[in-house]
């Protein structure tokens, strides 16, 4: 008589204890850095770069994106040879460090705020020029942080969620940080001017304190505590293994070549959507935020959704499906001349951009070897943002010169269609990307064929959660 295979183990809805306090504590984490980063750039451009008279410096937009440079340069200087620490360093005390450290970090600004008096400066009030170098000193080391701690996490998730349910692992974390996006920048004007902006600093700083103490209670398997054996000391080496892994391994380097092709097409929109939203839906410059919101609340939506069809259809096929659309998307809405449908259509990108987001991480983990997973990550997030940087820079410039005053009138006989503009003409630019991004995607995972699980080593499974030991 043949036995019936035993029945899918069912998992709650945050799938285990451990990644349930690792998604919590991210999730008021993100919320944190929302009212952070706008807070930032209110203090600098309505409070610190107030002048006497009651107007704001000519400096302060300069200031402002002085902020943006202190957070990107991080990215560039210490993300790729991050990964290299991660791989070595055990993953849940590198989260516990980072935490702690962003904690101090932004108690330490504190001092800009003048919350207490200090000796070296004349009334004991500090200066201008003493505040912006004390952000963006703690800014820049904050990001740095951030650079550990991403890679990190992501490996930790690789150790406490099984194959299986990491696409519901990465749905969750996608809903948070829609969430947030909500969430965040609404509780910081209110913050600040309501009670100052050393609430809101503390907000940020709580934020990270509640990650810490959720990363301390996670029982983090064996396999997550020990060091693969391997050759060790050689930071230039290993950081070169790292970049031929990412670069030849086929998965790998299809996920780099969708993430950069990809940001590209994305950086335009970012850069111009002021200015699609005034020129071309004619509507006030204010309803960029109702945009936002509706994003957000896709972006929710798809988090909610695309974790299910994940598991039914397979993440290659979802991420396949999900750039293509991306592309029908954004070809319609660069058409777009009025408010209404532009915000149907965008929520539509919300839904779609979270499902292919949560059909990357399940690839990684999946291709990555578990002592790679570091350095991967680390190669990833610089090569996207440098993608963005020329998206940003290039749809400034050609909006700015080239095609400030290209009109084209597209008929077909004596049947008008429609009329390109500088803006519509760039963000269908754009689209193609995202179609260049899904035909590649297509091409190099061959029609959605699954991808098998890289080969680990031994290791204890991670069904077996010891409790981690003190000091760890």
């Amino acid at each position: 008589m043949a036995t019936n295979a035993p029945a899918a183990r069912k998992v709650g809805p945050l799938i285990n204890r451990n990644y349930g306090f690792l998604w919590f504590g991210q999730a008021i984490s993100l919320v944190g850095d929302q009212v952070f980063d706008l807070t930032l750039v209110v203090w600098i451009a309505s409070i610190i770069a107030r002048q006497p008279d009651g107007s704001i410096a000519p400096w302060a937009p300069l200031a402002v994106s002085g902020v943006l440079v202190a957070a990107t340069l991080p990215f560039f200087l210490v993300g790729p040879l991050a990964g290299v620490f991660v791989d070595r360093w055990n993953k849940r005390a590198t989260l516990l460090r980072m935490d702690a450290a962003r904690t101090v970090l932004i108690l330490l600004l504190l001092l800009a705020t003048g919350i207490v008096p200090l000796p070296f400066f004349a009334g004991g009030q500090p200066t201008i020029p003493f505040q912006l170098g004390l952000i963006y000193g703690v800014v820049f080391l904050a990001s740095t942080c951030a650079q550990f701690f991403g890679p990190a996490r992501l490996a930790l998730i690789g150790d406490v969620v099984a194959d299986e349910y990491r696409a519901q692992a990465s749905s969750l974390a996608q809903g948070s940080q829609a969430l947030a996006i909500i969430i965040g920048p609404p509780l910081a004007a209110p913050l600040l001017f309501s009670f100052g902006v050393q609430w809101a600093l503390l907000v940020n700083a709580a934020s990270f304190l509640v990650s810490f103490l959720c990363v301390n209670v996670v029982r983090a398997p064996q396999a997550a505590r020990s060091v693969e054996v391997g050759a060790r000391g050689n930071v230039g080496r290993e950081f070169r293994d790292g970049l031929r892994f990412a670069f030849t391994n086929r998965i790998i380097s299809t996920i780099l070549g969708i993430a950069f092709i990809a940001a590209l097409g994305a950086g335009a929109f970012n850069a111009l959507l002021v200015f699609f939203v005034t020129e071309n839906l004619h509507t006030p410059v204010t309803n960029v935020g109702i945009m936002g919101a509706v994003f957000g609340l896709g972006a929710i939506i798809g988090a909610i959704i695309a974790g299910t069809i994940a598991q039914k259809m397979g993440v290659e096929r979802l991420l396949i499906g999900s750039i293509f659309a991306a592309a029908a998307v954004f070809f319609v809405l660069a058409r777009m001349t009025s408010f209404g449908p532009a915000l149907v259509l965008t929520f539509l990108a919300g839904v779609i951009q979270v499902a292919l987001n949560i059909s990357l991480t399940p690839l990684l983990l999946r291709a990555t070897p578990r002592a790679m997973i570091g350095r991967v990550a680390a190669v990833l997030n610089p090569s996207g943002q440098v993608a963005q940087l020329i998206s940003v820079g290039l749809a400034g410039y050609l909006a700015s010169t080239v095609l400030r005053n290209f009109h084209q009138s597209v008929d077909v006989g004596s049947l008008h269609l429609f009329t390109l503009g500088p803006i519509d003409t760039i963000l269908t630019g754009s689209a193609v990307f995202f179609l260049l991004s899904a035909i590649f995607a297509a091409v190099r995972l061959r029609g959605g064929a699954p991808v098998a699980p890289v080969p680990e080593p031994a290791v204890i499974p991670v069904a077996a959660e010891t409790a981690a030991p003190a000091g760890e």
